[in-house]
């Protein structure tokens, strides 16, 4: 009966060891990345990114998304709900992170549609499309053009459009960022320059809502 006692005292003390290593491991990894972008904060907006919201509301979520990545597309209408439900409180910037084969042409798409002032619209249908697209994991430009006339685009100004130089820049400023401020997947969120401490939507709305409350 000892020996079993002192085995099941050994094995307990062992995983409370386990756990609280785990959580001294997480602790200095949220740490580190906390002080990533802090140090790099300047990384998190450009003056060419795109906008949405009260442009003077105290928090600001960022968010770096890739057009064929089925995670962003799920996350987008929770990303619209939490912007109406934040009324003007908060805004939305997005940036570019493509991960994906082909997605780079998809982000020059989009960058090309809003020079018509058709950004929202094209990045709506580009998701409830995907799949569509999006074939094993890569994205398919030629595919999605036969779309992206519903959402009133002058097509062949889109194809002209989005072969310019500026708009390679925009994605290769974006990455750039994104490597800058540790965004190693997609969707990646910042809000008011803070990262998830996990991922997740119940951990981007409690972040949200926890910004909101600090700053008004």
């Amino acid at each position: 009966m000892k020996q079993s006692h002192f085995t099941l005292i050994a094995i307990l003390l062992m995983v409370v060891a386990f756990v609280a290593a785990a959580m001294f491991h997480n602790s200095g990894e949220e740490k580190a990345i906390n002080e990533r972008v802090s140090n790099n904060s300047a990384a998190l907006i450009q003056d060419y990114s795109v906008k949405a919201g009260n442009p003077d509301a105290k928090v600001t979520l960022v968010e770096f998304l890739d057009p064929a990545c089925g995670t962003c597309a799920q996350f987008h209408p929770f990303v619209k709900q939490l912007m109406q439900q934040q009324g003007g409180k908060m805004n939305l910037v997005v940036r570019y992170l493509p991960f994906h084969q082909g997605s780079d042409r998809m982000v020059a798409m989009l960058e090309a549609a809003r020079q018509q002032d058709k950004f929202w619209e094209v990045l709506e249908l580009m998701f409830a499309t995907q799949a569509q697209w999006t074939i094993n994991h890569v994205a398919q430009p030629d595919i999605f053009m036969g779309f992206i006339e519903r959402a009133g685009v002058d097509i062949a100004r889109i194809k002209q459009d989005m072969n310019s130089p500026d708009i390679a820049k925009i994605i290769q400023q974006d990455m750039a960022d994104a490597q800058l401020l540790g965004a190693n997947k997609t969707p990646s969120f910042f809000v008011n320059g803070k990262p998830l401490p996990s991922f997740g939507y119940q951990q981007l709305q409690s972040l949200v809502e926890s910004e909101v409350s600090a700053n008004y």
